[in-house]
Protein backbone atom coordinates (compact mmCIF):
# COMPACT_ATOMS: atom_id res chain seq x y z
CA UNK A 1 0.00 0.00 0.00
CA UNK A 2 1.41 3.37 -1.05
CA UNK A 3 1.05 6.73 0.66
CA UNK A 4 -2.05 7.66 -1.33
CA UNK A 5 -3.83 4.41 -0.53
CA UNK A 6 -2.91 4.84 3.13
CA UNK A 7 -4.38 8.36 3.18
CA UNK A 8 -7.63 7.24 1.55
CA UNK A 9 -8.29 3.75 2.95
CA UNK A 10 -10.56 4.90 5.77
CA UNK A 11 -12.55 7.52 3.85
CA UNK A 12 -16.20 6.31 3.76
CA UNK A 13 -18.21 6.39 0.55
CA UNK A 14 -21.92 7.02 1.25
CA UNK A 15 -24.86 4.93 0.12
CA UNK A 16 -26.62 6.44 -2.88
CA UNK A 17 -30.26 6.88 -3.82
CA UNK A 18 -31.54 7.11 -7.38
CA UNK A 19 -33.82 10.10 -7.98
CA UNK A 20 -35.67 11.63 -10.93
CA UNK A 21 -35.61 15.36 -11.63
CA UNK A 22 -38.69 16.68 -13.42
CA UNK A 23 -38.14 19.08 -16.34
CA UNK A 24 -40.41 20.78 -18.87
CA UNK A 25 -40.90 18.24 -21.68
CA UNK A 26 -42.53 20.48 -24.29
CA UNK A 27 -41.26 19.55 -27.74
CA UNK A 28 -42.19 19.76 -31.41
CA UNK A 29 -43.37 16.40 -32.73
CA UNK A 30 -43.20 17.08 -36.47
CA UNK A 31 -40.04 19.11 -36.92
CA UNK A 32 -40.03 19.10 -40.74
CA UNK A 33 -43.58 20.44 -40.80
CA UNK A 34 -42.75 23.14 -38.25
CA UNK A 35 -39.70 24.28 -40.25
CA UNK A 36 -41.63 24.33 -43.53
CA UNK A 37 -44.47 26.33 -41.97
CA UNK A 38 -42.05 29.01 -40.78
CA UNK A 39 -40.26 29.09 -44.13
CA UNK A 40 -43.50 29.61 -46.04
CA UNK A 41 -44.06 33.02 -44.45
CA UNK A 42 -44.14 35.68 -47.14
CA UNK A 43 -41.35 37.66 -45.47
CA UNK A 44 -39.11 34.60 -46.00
CA UNK A 45 -40.42 33.44 -49.40
CA UNK A 46 -39.85 36.89 -50.89
CA UNK A 47 -36.13 36.70 -50.08
CA UNK A 48 -35.49 33.68 -52.32
CA UNK A 49 -35.43 34.33 -56.07
CA UNK A 50 -35.23 31.73 -58.87
CA UNK A 51 -31.69 30.94 -59.93
CA UNK A 52 -30.04 32.17 -56.73
CA UNK A 53 -26.99 30.27 -55.50
CA UNK A 54 -27.47 29.85 -51.74
CA UNK A 55 -24.90 28.64 -49.21
CA UNK A 56 -26.56 26.85 -46.30
CA UNK A 57 -24.37 26.93 -43.20
CA UNK A 58 -24.61 23.81 -41.04
CA UNK A 59 -22.28 22.15 -38.57
CA UNK A 60 -23.00 22.58 -34.86
CA UNK A 61 -22.79 19.30 -32.98
CA UNK A 62 -25.73 17.54 -31.41
CA UNK A 63 -28.58 19.68 -32.78
CA UNK A 64 -31.81 17.71 -32.46
CA UNK A 65 -33.25 16.57 -35.82
CA UNK A 66 -30.59 18.47 -37.73
CA UNK A 67 -30.97 16.26 -40.81
CA UNK A 68 -34.73 16.88 -41.01
CA UNK A 69 -34.31 20.61 -40.42
CA UNK A 70 -31.62 20.89 -43.07
CA UNK A 71 -33.49 18.74 -45.59
CA UNK A 72 -36.68 20.79 -45.13
CA UNK A 73 -34.73 24.02 -45.65
CA UNK A 74 -33.05 22.67 -48.79
CA UNK A 75 -36.42 21.48 -50.16
CA UNK A 76 -37.92 24.95 -49.58
CA UNK A 77 -35.04 26.68 -51.37
CA UNK A 78 -35.33 24.30 -54.33
CA UNK A 79 -39.08 24.81 -54.49
CA UNK A 80 -38.42 28.54 -54.80
CA UNK A 81 -36.13 27.84 -57.78
CA UNK A 82 -32.84 28.42 -55.96
CA UNK A 83 -29.68 26.30 -56.12
CA UNK A 84 -28.70 25.54 -52.51
CA UNK A 85 -25.49 23.89 -51.33
CA UNK A 86 -24.14 23.02 -47.89
CA UNK A 87 -21.13 24.80 -46.41
CA UNK A 88 -19.67 23.12 -43.28
CA UNK A 89 -19.69 25.90 -40.69
CA UNK A 90 -17.81 24.79 -37.61
CA UNK A 91 -14.75 26.98 -37.23
CA UNK A 92 -11.73 24.73 -36.71
CA UNK A 93 -13.58 21.50 -35.93
CA UNK A 94 -12.87 18.38 -37.94
CA UNK A 95 -9.15 18.86 -37.54
CA UNK A 96 -9.43 22.16 -39.45
CA UNK A 97 -9.39 20.27 -42.76
CA UNK A 98 -11.85 20.22 -45.64
CA UNK A 99 -12.36 16.45 -45.50
CA UNK A 100 -12.47 16.49 -41.72
CA UNK A 101 -15.42 18.89 -41.79
CA UNK A 102 -17.22 16.71 -44.34
CA UNK A 103 -16.65 13.78 -41.99
CA UNK A 104 -18.13 15.74 -39.08
CA UNK A 105 -21.25 16.45 -41.16
CA UNK A 106 -21.47 12.77 -42.09
CA UNK A 107 -21.28 11.86 -38.41
CA UNK A 108 -24.24 14.21 -37.85
CA UNK A 109 -26.12 12.38 -40.62
CA UNK A 110 -25.73 15.15 -43.16
CA UNK A 111 -24.67 13.86 -46.57
CA UNK A 112 -25.48 14.99 -50.08
CA UNK A 113 -27.97 12.13 -50.32
CA UNK A 114 -29.69 12.73 -46.95
CA UNK A 115 -30.34 16.44 -47.53
CA UNK A 116 -30.58 16.59 -51.31
CA UNK A 117 -27.86 19.13 -52.03
CA UNK A 118 -24.13 19.18 -52.74
CA UNK A 119 -21.59 19.87 -50.00
CA UNK A 120 -18.82 22.35 -50.78
CA UNK A 121 -16.13 22.13 -48.15
CA UNK A 122 -13.01 24.25 -48.01
CA UNK A 123 -10.93 25.92 -45.33
CA UNK A 124 -10.29 28.84 -47.69
CA UNK A 125 -11.69 32.15 -46.48
CA UNK A 126 -11.76 35.73 -47.65
CA UNK A 127 -11.02 38.64 -45.36
CA UNK A 128 -13.93 41.00 -45.77
CA UNK A 129 -13.15 43.70 -43.20
CA UNK A 130 -11.78 44.50 -39.75
CA UNK A 131 -13.50 45.52 -36.53
CA UNK A 132 -12.60 48.91 -35.04
CA UNK A 133 -10.42 47.03 -32.53
CA UNK A 134 -8.36 45.58 -35.37
CA UNK A 135 -9.72 42.03 -35.41
CA UNK A 136 -10.02 40.66 -38.96
CA UNK A 137 -13.39 39.33 -40.14
CA UNK A 138 -13.34 36.23 -42.37
CA UNK A 139 -15.96 34.40 -44.42
CA UNK A 140 -15.90 30.98 -46.09
CA UNK A 141 -14.88 31.40 -49.73
CA UNK A 142 -17.82 29.44 -51.14
CA UNK A 143 -20.28 31.38 -49.00
CA UNK A 144 -18.71 34.68 -50.06
CA UNK A 145 -19.37 33.82 -53.72
CA UNK A 146 -23.02 32.82 -53.20
CA UNK A 147 -26.00 35.05 -53.96
CA UNK A 148 -27.31 34.41 -50.47
CA UNK A 149 -26.49 32.70 -47.17
CA UNK A 150 -28.81 30.73 -44.89
CA UNK A 151 -27.70 29.71 -41.39
CA UNK A 152 -29.07 26.76 -39.39
CA UNK A 153 -28.21 26.47 -35.71
CA UNK A 154 -29.45 25.84 -32.19
CA UNK A 155 -29.59 28.76 -29.76
CA UNK A 156 -28.27 27.99 -26.28
CA UNK A 157 -26.18 29.47 -23.45
CA UNK A 158 -22.44 29.51 -24.07
CA UNK A 159 -20.08 27.74 -21.71
CA UNK A 160 -17.46 30.46 -21.34
CA UNK A 161 -19.12 33.89 -21.59
CA UNK A 162 -22.39 35.68 -20.93
CA UNK A 163 -24.15 38.22 -23.12
CA UNK A 164 -27.45 38.99 -24.84
CA UNK A 165 -26.27 36.77 -27.72
CA UNK A 166 -24.20 33.66 -26.98
CA UNK A 167 -24.33 30.41 -29.00
CA UNK A 168 -26.65 30.59 -31.98
CA UNK A 169 -27.15 32.20 -35.36
CA UNK A 170 -24.72 35.10 -34.93
CA UNK A 171 -21.98 32.87 -33.55
CA UNK A 172 -22.45 30.54 -36.52
CA UNK A 173 -22.03 33.51 -38.86
CA UNK A 174 -18.96 34.97 -37.14
CA UNK A 175 -17.09 31.82 -36.06
CA UNK A 176 -18.65 28.89 -37.93
CA UNK A 177 -18.52 30.52 -41.36
CA UNK A 178 -15.16 32.06 -40.54
CA UNK A 179 -13.60 28.58 -40.46
CA UNK A 180 -10.29 28.15 -38.63
CA UNK A 181 -9.09 31.71 -39.29
CA UNK A 182 -12.40 33.22 -38.17
CA UNK A 183 -12.53 31.09 -35.03
CA UNK A 184 -8.96 32.04 -34.17
CA UNK A 185 -9.63 35.73 -34.76
CA UNK A 186 -12.78 35.79 -32.65
CA UNK A 187 -10.97 34.05 -29.78
CA UNK A 188 -7.83 36.20 -30.11
CA UNK A 189 -8.81 38.71 -27.43
CA UNK A 190 -10.27 36.05 -25.14
CA UNK A 191 -13.73 35.34 -23.84
CA UNK A 192 -13.79 38.60 -21.90
CA UNK A 193 -14.71 40.35 -25.15
CA UNK A 194 -16.58 37.54 -26.89
CA UNK A 195 -20.01 38.99 -26.08
CA UNK A 196 -18.96 42.09 -28.04
CA UNK A 197 -16.94 40.49 -30.84
CA UNK A 198 -19.39 37.74 -31.88
CA UNK A 199 -22.28 40.08 -32.80
CA UNK A 200 -19.88 42.71 -34.15
CA UNK A 201 -18.27 40.26 -36.58
CA UNK A 202 -21.66 38.85 -37.57
CA UNK A 203 -22.98 42.35 -38.21
CA UNK A 204 -20.05 43.13 -40.51
CA UNK A 205 -20.65 39.94 -42.49
CA UNK A 206 -24.39 40.59 -42.76
CA UNK A 207 -23.72 44.14 -43.95
CA UNK A 208 -21.35 43.03 -46.72
CA UNK A 209 -22.97 39.73 -47.74
CA UNK A 210 -26.67 38.77 -48.03
CA UNK A 211 -27.54 36.55 -45.07
CA UNK A 212 -31.12 35.85 -46.10
CA UNK A 213 -32.34 34.24 -42.91
CA UNK A 214 -31.47 31.94 -40.03
CA UNK A 215 -33.31 28.79 -39.01
CA UNK A 216 -33.10 28.73 -35.22
CA UNK A 217 -34.02 26.01 -32.74
CA UNK A 218 -34.27 26.02 -28.97
CA UNK A 219 -34.16 22.67 -27.17
CA UNK A 220 -35.75 21.48 -23.95
CA UNK A 221 -33.94 19.83 -21.03
CA UNK A 222 -33.92 16.52 -22.91
CA UNK A 223 -32.22 18.03 -26.00
CA UNK A 224 -35.42 17.87 -28.06
CA UNK A 225 -36.49 20.75 -30.29
CA UNK A 226 -39.03 22.80 -28.35
CA UNK A 227 -39.02 26.02 -30.39
CA UNK A 228 -38.32 26.59 -34.09
CA UNK A 229 -38.24 29.99 -35.74
CA UNK A 230 -36.97 31.56 -38.94
CA UNK A 231 -35.33 34.96 -38.51
CA UNK A 232 -34.78 37.31 -41.44
CA UNK A 233 -31.55 39.30 -41.51
CA UNK A 234 -33.30 42.33 -40.00
CA UNK A 235 -34.73 40.20 -37.18
CA UNK A 236 -31.65 38.19 -36.22
CA UNK A 237 -30.15 40.67 -33.74
CA UNK A 238 -33.27 41.22 -31.61
CA UNK A 239 -35.07 37.90 -31.98
CA UNK A 240 -31.97 35.88 -31.14
CA UNK A 241 -31.78 37.73 -27.80
CA UNK A 242 -35.33 36.64 -26.98
CA UNK A 243 -34.66 33.03 -28.01
CA UNK A 244 -31.49 33.03 -25.91
CA UNK A 245 -33.53 34.02 -22.86
CA UNK A 246 -36.01 31.20 -23.57
CA UNK A 247 -33.14 28.73 -23.99
CA UNK A 248 -31.86 29.62 -20.52
CA UNK A 249 -35.30 29.03 -19.04
CA UNK A 250 -35.49 25.54 -20.60
CA UNK A 251 -31.92 24.58 -19.68
CA UNK A 252 -31.68 21.43 -17.55
CA UNK A 253 -30.06 21.80 -14.15
CA UNK A 254 -29.14 20.05 -10.94
CA UNK A 255 -31.66 21.11 -8.31
CA UNK A 256 -28.98 21.64 -5.67
CA UNK A 257 -27.41 24.97 -4.74
CA UNK A 258 -24.41 23.40 -3.01
CA UNK A 259 -22.77 20.02 -3.61
CA UNK A 260 -19.78 18.69 -1.66
CA UNK A 261 -18.78 16.14 -4.31
CA UNK A 262 -20.01 15.82 -7.89
CA UNK A 263 -19.10 12.54 -9.60
CA UNK A 264 -19.34 12.45 -13.42
CA UNK A 265 -19.03 9.03 -15.04
CA UNK A 266 -17.95 10.29 -18.48
CA UNK A 267 -16.99 13.40 -20.40
CA UNK A 268 -16.46 13.94 -24.12
CA UNK A 269 -16.76 16.33 -27.05
CA UNK A 270 -19.98 14.58 -28.08
CA UNK A 271 -21.42 15.63 -24.70
CA UNK A 272 -20.26 19.24 -24.78
CA UNK A 273 -17.54 21.30 -26.39
CA UNK A 274 -16.13 21.51 -22.87
CA UNK A 275 -16.41 17.76 -22.29
CA UNK A 276 -19.14 18.47 -19.74
CA UNK A 277 -21.52 21.42 -19.80
CA UNK A 278 -20.40 24.04 -17.26
CA UNK A 279 -23.97 25.33 -17.13
CA UNK A 280 -24.79 22.03 -15.40
CA UNK A 281 -21.68 21.58 -13.25
CA UNK A 282 -21.20 25.21 -12.24
CA UNK A 283 -17.50 24.90 -13.16
CA UNK A 284 -16.72 27.34 -15.97
CA UNK A 285 -13.43 27.53 -17.89
CA UNK A 286 -13.37 31.33 -17.68
CA UNK A 287 -14.50 33.96 -15.14
CA UNK A 288 -16.85 35.45 -17.74
CA UNK A 289 -19.70 32.95 -17.29
CA UNK A 290 -21.62 32.02 -14.17
CA UNK A 291 -24.47 29.76 -13.05
CA UNK A 292 -25.14 26.29 -11.77
CA UNK A 293 -24.40 24.79 -8.34
CA UNK A 294 -21.51 25.54 -6.00
CA UNK A 295 -19.45 22.33 -6.20
CA UNK A 296 -16.63 21.86 -3.70
CA UNK A 297 -14.92 18.93 -5.43
CA UNK A 298 -15.56 17.32 -8.80
CA UNK A 299 -14.49 13.91 -10.14
CA UNK A 300 -14.54 12.71 -13.76
CA UNK A 301 -14.06 8.98 -14.23
CA UNK A 302 -13.85 8.20 -17.95
CA UNK A 303 -14.05 9.40 -21.56
CA UNK A 304 -16.84 8.58 -23.99
CA UNK A 305 -15.80 6.40 -26.95
CA UNK A 306 -17.13 9.05 -29.34
CA UNK A 307 -14.68 11.70 -28.11
CA UNK A 308 -11.80 9.64 -29.55
CA UNK A 309 -9.32 10.65 -26.87
CA UNK A 310 -10.23 14.34 -26.70
CA UNK A 311 -10.27 14.97 -22.94
CA UNK A 312 -11.02 18.70 -23.06
CA UNK A 313 -12.65 19.53 -19.73
CA UNK A 314 -10.67 17.14 -17.55
CA UNK A 315 -8.75 20.10 -16.13
CA UNK A 316 -11.98 21.63 -14.88
CA UNK A 317 -12.33 18.69 -12.48
CA UNK A 318 -10.33 18.22 -9.28
CA UNK A 319 -9.76 14.48 -9.64
CA UNK A 320 -9.71 11.90 -12.40
CA UNK A 321 -8.63 8.30 -12.98
CA UNK A 322 -5.63 6.66 -14.59
CA UNK A 323 -8.10 4.96 -16.95
CA UNK A 324 -9.19 8.32 -18.37
CA UNK A 325 -5.64 9.63 -18.68
CA UNK A 326 -4.55 6.47 -20.51
CA UNK A 327 -7.25 7.11 -23.13
CA UNK A 328 -6.31 10.76 -23.58
CA UNK A 329 -4.98 12.00 -26.92
CA UNK A 330 -2.94 14.96 -25.75
CA UNK A 331 -2.37 16.52 -29.18
CA UNK A 332 -6.09 16.59 -29.95
CA UNK A 333 -6.93 17.77 -26.42
CA UNK A 334 -4.32 20.52 -26.31
CA UNK A 335 -5.38 21.77 -29.76
CA UNK A 336 -8.63 22.88 -28.12
CA UNK A 337 -6.76 25.15 -25.76
CA UNK A 338 -4.49 26.54 -28.45
CA UNK A 339 -7.50 27.49 -30.61
CA UNK A 340 -9.76 28.84 -27.85
CA UNK A 341 -6.84 30.35 -25.84
CA UNK A 342 -8.36 28.76 -22.72
CA UNK A 343 -5.94 26.09 -21.55
CA UNK A 344 -7.08 25.26 -18.01
CA UNK A 345 -9.68 22.67 -19.18
CA UNK A 346 -6.98 20.71 -21.03
CA UNK A 347 -4.74 20.27 -17.99
CA UNK A 348 -4.76 16.86 -16.33
CA UNK A 349 -6.58 16.81 -12.99
CA UNK A 350 -5.05 15.04 -9.96
CA UNK A 351 -5.01 11.44 -11.13
CA UNK A 352 -5.81 8.44 -8.93
CA UNK A 353 -5.39 4.76 -9.68
CA UNK A 354 -9.11 3.89 -9.91
CA UNK A 355 -12.68 5.10 -9.42
CA UNK A 356 -12.83 4.30 -5.73
CA UNK A 357 -9.70 6.27 -4.88
CA UNK A 358 -10.72 9.24 -7.03
CA UNK A 359 -14.09 9.42 -5.25
CA UNK A 360 -12.49 8.99 -1.83
CA UNK A 361 -9.97 11.73 -2.61
CA UNK A 362 -12.81 14.12 -3.46
CA UNK A 363 -14.61 13.31 -0.22
CA UNK A 364 -11.43 13.72 1.83
CA UNK A 365 -10.77 17.18 0.40
CA UNK A 366 -14.30 18.64 0.26
CA UNK A 367 -13.83 20.50 3.57
CA UNK A 368 -16.53 19.00 5.79
CA UNK A 369 -16.12 17.79 9.39
CA UNK A 370 -17.99 14.48 9.09
CA UNK A 371 -17.33 12.53 5.88
CA UNK A 372 -20.42 10.40 6.53
CA UNK A 373 -22.63 13.46 5.86
CA UNK A 374 -21.11 14.29 2.46
CA UNK A 375 -23.59 15.81 0.03
CA UNK A 376 -22.73 13.86 -3.09
CA UNK A 377 -24.34 13.80 -6.54
CA UNK A 378 -23.47 11.32 -9.27
CA UNK A 379 -24.43 11.77 -12.93
CA UNK A 380 -23.62 9.74 -16.03
CA UNK A 381 -22.82 12.88 -18.05
CA UNK A 382 -24.19 16.40 -18.38
CA UNK A 383 -26.61 15.39 -21.14
CA UNK A 384 -28.41 12.86 -18.94
CA UNK A 385 -29.42 14.47 -15.66
CA UNK A 386 -33.04 13.47 -15.33
CA UNK A 387 -32.26 10.26 -13.43
CA UNK A 388 -29.24 10.70 -11.18
CA UNK A 389 -27.96 9.47 -7.80
CA UNK A 390 -27.55 11.40 -4.55
CA UNK A 391 -26.13 10.48 -1.15
CA UNK A 392 -28.33 9.62 1.83
CA UNK A 393 -27.58 12.97 3.45
CA UNK A 394 -29.56 14.70 0.69
CA UNK A 395 -32.70 12.58 1.19
CA UNK A 396 -34.51 15.07 3.48
CA UNK A 397 -34.01 17.77 0.85
CA UNK A 398 -35.08 15.72 -2.17
CA UNK A 399 -38.17 14.35 -0.38
CA UNK A 400 -39.45 17.90 0.06
CA UNK A 401 -38.54 19.13 -3.43
CA UNK A 402 -41.61 19.53 -5.70
CA UNK A 403 -39.70 18.52 -8.84
CA UNK A 404 -37.76 15.52 -7.52
CA UNK A 405 -39.02 11.93 -7.09
CA UNK A 406 -37.16 9.25 -5.13
CA UNK A 407 -36.86 6.04 -7.18
CA UNK A 408 -34.83 3.61 -5.06
CA UNK A 409 -33.73 2.81 -1.53
CA UNK A 410 -30.15 3.69 -0.49
CA UNK A 411 -27.56 1.28 -1.90
CA UNK A 412 -23.82 0.72 -1.67
CA UNK A 413 -21.50 1.46 -4.56
CA UNK A 414 -20.31 -1.68 -6.35
CA UNK A 415 -16.65 -1.78 -7.33
CA UNK A 416 -14.59 -4.39 -9.17
CA UNK A 417 -11.53 -5.90 -7.53
CA UNK A 418 -9.52 -3.28 -9.42
CA UNK A 419 -11.50 -0.54 -7.68
CA UNK A 420 -13.54 0.59 -10.67
CA UNK A 421 -17.32 0.94 -10.76
CA UNK A 422 -19.35 -1.93 -12.13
Amino acid sequence: MGILQDLLKDIPIPKMVKIKQQFDQQQIENVSEAVTEKLQQEKVRSLVKPGMSIAVAVGSRGVDRIVEITAATIAFLKERGAHPFIVPSMGSHGGATSQGQIDVLKHLGITEKSIGAPIRSSMDVVKIDELPNGLPVYLDKYASEADGIVVINRIKPHTAFRGPVESGIMKMISIGLGKQKGAEACHQMGFKYMAENVPAMASVIMKKHPVLFGVATVENAFDKAAIIDVLTEEEIMEKEKNLQAQAKELLPKLFFDQIDVLVIDEIGKNISGDGMDPNITGRFPTPYATGGPDVSKMVVLDLTPETEGNANGVGTADFTTQRLVDKMDRDVTYANGLTSTVCSPTKIATTLLNDREAIQAAIKTCNILDFHTVKMVRIKNTLEISEIEVSESLLPYVQKHPRIDVITEPAEWVFSKEGNLL
